[in-house]
């Protein structure tokens, strides 16, 4: 069965418009803040505004530096990542009062489309979990076979309906929007990386899991 193939152009406007999405919100946020402060005088007011303006930075701040390495360059063509650098910016990102990432991978310079594709796993992951729960991230890499593993647990588990497809590069209406684009590209990494990637639902959990493809080692280690 043959691959859907997207536009260059189109691919590089769907990813742009997915990172302006997650940020526009927080930055929203700075700016409603910001006007509070211009206007009210009321001491409890303008507390409220400057908590506003440091949580909605730091959510932006989080959600900037996990997409420079999910989806931006991160270094020349070729270049390695420090997983620790990636657990930092996942940890950042997903951990909060109502969900946990439990990170099971030793601290290791892999290579930049193996880490961009489980930071782009665990976004698939996350968005399993509406209510929170728990994250949890293996890696292993050896010899340049690779497997990769992300595991959600919570309440009202759900995989959305056109995520298989999408990371199969075949999606049902041979079409990509900018709700589907980052499944697809996490697709489009793990084909780049010479490895397979499925989605499943299991009696307990859901699972995104990535492997190099038998006999392509060789080529995923380059």
């Amino acid at each position: 069965m043959s691959i859907f193939a997207l536009d260059p152009l189109d691919l590089a406007a769907l990813l742009c418009s997915r990172v302006c999405h997650d940020v526009i919100s927080p930055v929203g946020a700075i700016v409603n803040g910001l006007e509070v402060l211009e206007d009210e005088s009321d001491p409890e007011m303008r507390n409220f505004a400057l908590d506003l303006i440091k949580k909605s930075a730091n959510t932006a701040s989080a959600r900037l530096q996990f997409c420079r390495l999910a989806f931006g360059a991160a270094g020349s063509a070729g270049a390695s990542i420090d997983t620790g650098d990636a657990e930092k910016v996942a940890r950042h990102l997903f951990v909060d009062e109502r969900t946990k990432l439990e990170w099971n991978a030793p601290r290791v310079l892999m290579p930049k489309n193996k880490v961009k594709l489980v930071l782009n796993m665990c976004l698939i992951a996350a968005a399993t979990i509406p209510r929170g729960g728990v994250i949890t991230v293996t890696m292993a890499d050896a010899d340049g076979h690779t497997e990769l593993s992300v595991k959600t647990k919570g309440s009202h588990l759900r995989l959305a309906d056109h995520v298989p497809s999408l990371i199969a590069g075949e999606p049902r209406t041979d079409h990509v929007d900018a709700h589907g684009v980052q499944a697809f590209y996490t697709g489009l990494i793990a084909r780049e990386c010479a490895m397979d990637i499925n989605a499943v639902v299991l009696p307990e959990c859901i699972e995104i899991s990535s492997r190099t493809i038998a006999g392509r080692a060789q080529e995923a280690a380059e």
